[in-house]
């Protein structure tokens, strides 16, 4: 919303700059984004006529005039092709300036003495494309200005023009009088609104109105304006539509959006002769209907859209825009002014179905009052009588099948005060409010509060709070702790904590966090390999899904990984590593009668040229370590997403906490990937389930540990963390620690054999430990691998 500081000024006496304003408006709620100022840089600008015009001697392009500015005539040349003789213009003189700091000299252009420059719209700081055509593309035409007046003064160019960002609970801010209204109480001011007075004549208005449509339309206001003369609107009201960012058409259409724009309520125009019977009805549109809107374009409409019309057809799409068939042209001689209020939510459907949007649309589908549509159409009136030279019709034609009801609020002044920490006098409280023009009546220690029409947004005791809090100024409110209750230090949950910890663990890894949908197709499902009788293929459906490909919650994230994988293999990044903490749902039964079961996971993706299984198995062991985990068991997986050879399940006991292993080739085929995919899922329940966060001091040991290796053949099939398990459990307490150095298969060793060599550190932490203790636990250790896994001694 653009408003114009002059303009507002007529509705409030206020003598503060625009940056105080700004920052005063902002501080009570309505956030100025910036401020744009017209003029202030222009000096020594004035209004001329041309006298004469000729073809410069020394060049085809260029003309010189003879503009008259009223104390005396200048020579000046120009290459605008758009001027005439006789035409007012804005003439720059020796010595002038322009905005962005342009300085105007006397000089020779060609041979031709030249003293000043006639200006275009643009150089004097307004945008050309809002402009009617022959003021664009070339020098600024005006209109009739006594000779001589500054540019400024003539067509009211200077100025400061704040830009509002309006919420969309308030379209009563997208008017000046919202605006106003708004300045007015956070400056303790006295609003001041347009006196509003229609001259009638006694000839009957012949129109008529039928609302068929009572469920979209609340209400709708005509009057009709006979023998109008269609021209250019006032120059300073073509100035206002300028600086809002509107542009201007003709006196009758620009009275309209001034309307608009002052008030707050769109308003339209029809040529009354073009309307069949003078009969306006409002309805739903016909399926598959036809309407040419104003901007030339041919609409299909159906029946959810709502339409103005005549007896025979559509002349108006409600709420967005008219119909070309009812134009306001040239020839228009009578009118009929619309002044209607609609539906909000179906004007945002139609305007966004149709990828229409006019400054109607926007305020309409924001929910406007309809108790300001009277006024607004005698504005209207009152202005096309005096800028139009029409004569205004007897009888305001009011259709109103359902007028709105009041919104009371009562409010406990001593609530609002606890909820706010303040200590704000009720006398104050009702002076804030009545500022906002609501109506307050005290009973007791209550507060009745009737809503004014316009603010619709306020409906409960938390708004009425909000409004006395931002005008008794936010600033104003002192830092307090919570009283009469028991506060707590907020902080996150032991599962929240790991989880960051986690997190935390696979970035130190050098893993980069993605975060993908969380719904799936079933051929998402079919890439992976998974059976058509796996738990997988049991997923929750969509009701309402995006597309085919969405239409399941995932139960799996192997899927978004490699598509996360694909798109960088294709984008040549040639190092991939990543993981995606999220959730996997699995429906206890189908169809569902209860929710989901939702699982956290983890999923880790990774290629490259360092990268292979034991890189992948590196990161899950640096995770369980850092929750403590101990005891967990790799065991060879038989999962058709993997490689049926180089892949693991997790184990702690008896629970399984994931997979992790290469992809298989004929899933990475599936998705395009001609390099390896090591990668996998882990269940973070689980995890958390069984991490342990808390960690113990254990001293410095005492006595020396006592080394010893051991080297033993084991059939190939032998897993070397069997061998570890039996080493553990074998030497007990006092094994501290065993290192696997050297597996060696080849020269000297049988076929179908390998040795297996491990360093054991043997110590006790109450005593140092004999030789001969160490013998008789190493001895039992050769003995257990003999006998439990066939181990050799070598």
């Amino acid at each position: 919303m653009l408003v114009s500081l002059s303009w507002l000024k007529e509705f409030v006496d206020i003598d503060e700059d625009a940056k105080t304003i700004a920052e005063g408006l902002t501080m009570s709620g309505s956030k100025v984004e910036t401020i744009i100022s017209y003029g202030k840089e222009i000096s020594n600008v004035v209004i001329g006529q041309i006298v004469s015009l000729e073809k410069h001697p020394n060049a085809d392009k260029l003309l010189v005039g003879i503009v008259d500015i009223g104390s005396n005539k200048l020579q000046i040349v120009t290459g605008a092709q758009n001027i005439k003789e006789g035409d007012y213009i804005p003439v720059a003189l020796h010595g002038a300036t322009l905005p962005g700091g342009v300085k105007i000299k006397r000089g020779k252009l060609r041979g031709i003495e030249s003293n000043g420059m006639m200006c275009s719209a643009e150089e004097l700081g307004l945008d050309e494309s809002l402009l009617p055509e022959y003021q664009r593309n070339g020098i600024f035409i005006l209109p009739p200005f006594p000779l001589g007046t500054d540019i400024n003064e003539a067509i009211q160019l200077k100025d400061d023009v704040l830009e509002f960002e309006i919420t969309p609970n308030r379209a009563d801010c997208l008017s000046m009088v919202g605006i106003a209204r708004e300045t007015a109480a956070t400056f303790r001011k006295r609003l001041k609104m347009p006196v509003v007075e229609v001259k009638e004549s006694e000839e009957q208005n012949p129109a008529k109105v039928t609302i068929e449509a009572t469920d979209l339309c609340f209400r709708y206001v005509a009057r009709v304006v006979k023998n109008v003369k269609i021209g250019p609107s006032p120059m300073w009201m073509q100035m206002r539509l300028l600086k809002a960012g509107i542009r201007p058409i003709n006196n009758v259409v620009d009275v309209t959006n001034y309307v608009m724009l002052e008030l707050g309520q769109p308003l339209h125009a029809f040529d009354l002769d073009k309307v069949e019977n003078k009969h306006i009805i409002v309805r739903r549109a016909k399926e598959g209907e036809k309407l040419v809107t104003l901007d030339g374009k041919e609409r299909t409409l159906d029946s959810s859209m709502l339409v103005i019309a005549d007896e025979k057809k559509a002349i108006g799409l409600a709420g967005v825009m008219g119909g070309e068939n009812t134009e306001i042209t040239d020839t228009t001689v009578n009118i009929l002014i619309e002044s209607a209020n609609f539906k909000g939510s179906n004007i945002r459907y139609t305007s966004k179905k149709l990828g229409l949007r006019s400054e109607a649309s926007s305020r309409f589908e924001k929910g406007l009052d309809p108790e300001i549509t009277v006024l607004a159409c005698e504005r209207a009136a009152q202005l096309m009588e005096k800028y139009c030279g029409g004569t205004v019709l007897k009888g305001l034609i009011d259709e109103y099948p359902k007028p709105i009801e009041k919104i009371v609020v009562n409010v406990k002044p001593d609530r609002i005060n606890k909820f706010l920490g303040t200590d704000i006098p009720v006398s104050q409280m009702i002076e804030i409010l009545e500022s906002l023009e609501f109506k307050v009546v005290q009973k007791g220690d209550d507060l009745e509060i009737t809503v004014p029409h316009f603010r619709r947004d306020v409906t409960m005791e938390a708004d009425i709070a909000e409004e006395i809090a931002r005008l008794f100024g936010y600033n104003n409110i002192q830092d307090s702790l919570i009283k009469n209750a028991q506060t707590t230090l907020g902080a996150m949950s032991k599962e929240q904590e790991l989880e960051e910890k986690i997190k935390e663990v696979l970035l130190a890894c050098g893993l980069n966090e993605i975060v993908t949908m969380s719904f799936m197709g079933s051929k998402d499902l079919d890439k992976i390999n998974v059976p058509l009788d796996s738990p997988l293929r049991k997923a929750v459906k969509i009701i309402n899904p995006l597309g085919e490909d969405q239409s399941l919650m995932r139960t799996t994230l192997i899927p978004f990984m490699l598509n996360v994988a694909y798109t960088n293999y294709s984008r040549k990044v040639q190092d991939f590593r990543v993981f995606e903490m999220s959730k996997v749902f699995i429906p206890k039964e189908l169809p569902l009668k209860e929710l989901p079961e939702e699982i956290k996971t983890v999923v880790i993706g990774m290629y490259g040229e360092d990268v292979d299984f034991y890189s992948l198995k590196g990161i899950v062991e640096t995770l369980l370590k850092a929750m403590n985990i101990k005891g967990v068991e790799y065991v060879r997986a038989e999962n058709p997403v993997y490689h049926p050879g180089r892949s693991a399940k997790i184990l702690l006991g008896d629970e399984e906490l994931g997979t992790i292993g290469e992809i298989h080739p004929d899933v990475l085929e599936n998705y395009d990937i001609p390099v390896r995919v090591y990668g996998g899922e882990i269940n973070l329940d689980k995890v958390i389930k069984h991490a342990n966060a808390e960690k113990k001091y254990k001293p410095l040991p005492k006595y020396p540990a006592v080394e010893r290796d051991i080297a033993v053949l084991v059939d190939e099939e032998v897993f070397v963390k069997d061998v570890e398990k039996v080493i553990v459990e074998t030497g007990g307490e006092l094994i501290d620690k065993v290192e696997l150095f050297d597996v060696y298969k080849g020269a000297n060793i049988p076929q179908g054999k390998k040795s297996v060599a491990f360093s054991i550190w043997y110590r006790s932490y109450d005593r140092t430990l004999t030789d001969e203790e160490v013998n008789v636990i190493h001895n039992n250790i050769v003995e257990a691998l003999s006998k439990k896994l066939g181990a050799q001694l070598r």
